[in-house]
């Protein structure tokens, strides 16, 4: 076991794929990017609820209360592959991009107390877009608004059981990350181009506390709520803003000329109070079918280093999710398909991004499903993701995205006393 724990550290220390380009959304040009889903690829199979369900070895990372239930040592490790459609009215392009989704291990301590630590994206960036400024048939300007980067959480989650029906939990992360944004001007019959440019550096601390209660209504049917509240958070921007002319080489490197504007920034992101309610009815290791609803005031930028268009504002956002699973026979013996999870679910996301005075919704249907690995607990999980964000209105555009992601879930006991002969 000291092994796979020390496999799983230089995992967590080596791996590179963090701070790859993972997004190819227009809309994570607005703010500090497009945000994660801080989720499992269970939940998210399942319309992204999960702060009312807990396992005793499978990990849910919305509710920290869920962790005083586990029984088993698990690991998890997941990937993801985005691809949309985009489509402004005019023209529709394709994309696509992979990259990992999370680390995490959860530890139980025994019997009222589990741990979770883990890695994953908390905002992504990535986007390329070209305006045209035309006379007649003739384009006389170019702006390419480029960039790319984001921000990732190393996070810690603590659960506790106050009693046999209710769990209480606290999570605390620390947020880093780069974010580089450019603006590329070229005109016609002008020699030279102008380049802006600014590089951010983000940090901070972020934390939620969770409950989770748990009664059977009969002998099979159990009622679970749940309640989350992410505090009220502030994340440092520092940085250096840059304005230069510039000239292409043949090998079409940048080559900056006369700098314009050369100086460090500072400002701050203020994250407000969300908050997070669930319920859902079920019956243990057997079906689960629940509902999520989640609401937050609008984030605020104390300048416009990240804001700097001004037909964007930010307003409330709020979610709905329903979703849930159903296992034939978990413990099966004979026959592994009944052994099998499926998942589904559906959530309606306001985002909060006011883009021309027309918010930007988002709509999303998902399934998926568990494979058990052999007699173990331990499992594959499948989960594919089809939505549509944004509207051909008011200059919008419409991304209509099929995301597909796939988990390991590792199950193992440790701490177990072992009996003498």
């Amino acid at each position: 076991m000291i092994k796979k724990f020390i496999g799983l550290l230089i995992i967590f220390i080596s791996i590179q794929g963090f701070s790859q380009r993972n997004n190819i959304s227009p809309y994570s040009f607005f703010g500090i990017g497009e945000e994660s889903a801080q989720k499992t690829v269970e939940e998210i199979s399942m319309g992204q609820i999960g702060v009312a369900f807990s396992s005793t070895y499978k990990l849910t990372f919305s509710n920290p209360a869920s962790l005083a239930s586990l029984r088993f040592t698990t690991y998890a490790l997941a990937v993801e592959n985005k691809a949309l459609t985009i489509n402004d009215g005019t023209n529709s392009q394709s994309a696509s991009a992979a990259s990992i989704s999370y680390m995490a291990m959860g530890i139980p301590i025994g019997t009222k107390v589990g741990l979770l630590f883990g890695l994953q994206p908390n905002t992504t960036v990535g986007y390329s877009l070209l305006e045209e400024f035309k006379e007649g048939d003739d384009v006389t300007a170019l702006n390419l608004f480029t960039g790319e980067g984001g921000t990732n959480r190393v996070f810690l989650g603590f659960g506790y059981k106050l009693n046999k029906k209710l769990n209480i939990g606290l999570e605390a992360a620390y947020v880093f990350g780069n974010i580089e944004n450019n603006l590329l001007n070229r005109r016609d019959d002008v020699q030279l181009a102008t380049m802006h440019k600014t590089d951010s550096e983000l940090s901070g601390i972020t934390a939620k506390a969770g409950v989770l209660y748990d009664t059977k209504i009969n002998d099979k049917l159990n009622l679970k709520l749940g309640g989350v509240i992410n505090f009220n958070n502030k994340l440092s921007n520092k940085g250096k803003e840059y304005l230069f002319s510039l000239v292409n080489t043949g090998t079409g490197v940048i080559s900056p000329r006369d700098t314009i504007v050369n100086k460090p920034f500072e400002s701050t992101i203020k994250n407000p109070l969300r908050t997070i309610l669930s319920a859902g009815l079920g019956q243990e290791n057997k079906w689960y079918a629940g509902v999520e609803y989640s609401f937050q005031n609008a984030i605020e930028f104390t300048d416009g280093i990240l804001t700097q268009n001004t037909r964007t504002t930010y307003g409330k956002s709020n979610r709905v999710s329903f979703g849930g699973f159903y296992t034939p026979k978990f413990n099966s013996i004979s026959s592994y398909w009944q052994r099998m999870t499926y998942r589904a679910g559906l959530n309606l996301k306001q985002t909060g991004l006011v883009v021309n005075n027309t918010s930007v919704n988002d709509f999303g249907i998902s399934f998926g499903v568990g494979l058990p690995i052999g007699q173990q607990l331990s499992n594959v999980n499948l989960g594919f993701e089809l939505g549509r964000r944004g509207e051909i209105n008011n200059e919008l555009i419409k991304e209509n995205y099929i995301n597909f992601r796939l988990s390991l879930t590792l199950n193992d006991r440790w701490f177990k006393k072992r009996k003498l002969d």
